[in-house]
């Protein structure tokens, strides 16, 4: 959006709503206003409302998220439409590789760096804050979609955060967000005469988790679609209360767990127990020190539990997924290459074939 009389005009419809309903999220909000996160926000930059200011970012958008650790301590926060991953600690030795970025500490981030298109500087009234400022940087695709946001903590280094603004700030202050159509979906359709005898094969043969996208490139299958027909040895679709009774039988008996949710842009990790787990309306939480995720359980349509072998071993997973066959998360036992999975894990995995396995259709 570009023409300042449209600017305008989704500002002060923003403003009404946030009027109406004070506790309204930005994200919600657009979603009401047929706009997207970023066009939103990107009313407010230059000017100087009373909730805060928005400052756009520009440049090497790679060097800056290299930048972070200087901040010290933040909280990183990955989302998409039924999970919101925040995790705090410090970045640290962030590597990029072309357009790929690995970040392996507490903070445990894959990051694609082609979706980083726009970025801000964003600046809220925050009464919970020391400061009465709660301070982020937020980061969006060509769509106007969220990616990833870096919220600072009282524990970040302010002069850093600003010193970092100093180097990235655009000269373009103009309010508005130029915008991109999203591309057209490239679903990946089954072959014609699909071998699923070769497929079984195949998937027998794995050495190693990595391989398995090219699996299904090969034989033009999505996720879902591979997990239909393979058979029960290697997936079995579960009931959607499952993901609710995995995470409370790894809280009960004390187990690592990895869970990963995904942007577009950004694959954010959580590993470690998980002990605070606290259910609000159609929301799952889990509120511990260091991590938090936000799980909308009605939005939980399918959840398979799947089995890849390796050199190590079988390595087995939770896939949670929407109604359309979007990813929301995944959820694994602790592991690391060379290491066999977690008996505890497998554990919790044998409760829930007991409890949650639904019937399949066609398969062995």
């Amino acid at each position: 959006m570009t023409n300042v009389t449209g600017i305008q005009a989704l500002s002060g419809q923003w403003q009404m709503l946030c009027q109406q309903e004070p506790k309204l999220r930005i994200r919600d909000a657009a979603l009401r206003l047929g706009v997207s996160e970023g066009e939103l926000l990107a009313t407010r930059i230059g000017q100087n409302p009373s909730v805060g200011r928005v400052v756009r970012l520009e440049g090497d958008f790679k060097r800056l998220l290299r930048d972070i650790e200087l901040l010290g301590e933040v909280m990183a926060l990955t989302r998409n439409d039924a999970m919101v991953h925040e995790k705090t600690g410090q970045y640290q030795g962030l590597t990029v590789n072309g357009n790929m970025g690995l970040a392996l500490g507490v903070i445990d981030l894959r990051i694609f760096f082609s979706r980083f298109v726009h970025g801000f500087a964003v600046e809220d009234v925050a009464a919970e804050t020391t400061a009465g400022v709660r301070r982020s940087l937020q980061f969006f695709n060509a769509q106007g979609d969220a990616i990833h946001k870096i919220y600072l903590t009282d524990a970040s280094d302010l002069d850093q955060y600003f010193q970092l603004l100093e180097r990235f700030q655009s000269i373009a202050q103009t309010p508005g967000m130029v915008v991109e159509p999203a591309p057209a979906a490239n679903d990946a359709a089954p072959l014609p005469d699909l071998d699923v005898t070769a497929l079984r094969q195949d998937w027998s043969a794995l050495q190693d988790v990595h391989h398995f996208q090219a699996l299904l490139k090969k034989y033009g299958l999505s996720r879902i679609a591979a997990y239909e027909v393979i058979g029960t040895e290697y997936a079995q679709a579960l009931a959607p209360d499952a993901f609710v009774a995995a995470l409370e039988m790894a809280r009960d008996v004390g187990l690592s767990i990895m869970l990963f949710v995904g942007s577009d842009g950004v694959i954010q990790i959580h590993t470690g127990p998980v002990t605070n787990l606290v259910r609000t309306g159609e929301w799952f939480n889990i509120l511990d020190d260091t991590f938090s995720l936000h799980a909308r359980l009605t939005l939980i349509d399918q959840i398979w539990l799947v089995r890849k072998p390796t050199v190590d071993g079988i390595v087995s997973s939770l896939e949670l997924y929407d109604q359309e066959g979007n990813q929301l998360a995944l959820m694994f036992g602790e592991r690391k290459n060379g290491q066999q999975e977690l008996v505890g894990w497998r554990f919790v995995l044998d409760e829930l074939q007991q409890q949650y396995v639904l019937e399949q259709e066609g398969v062995a």
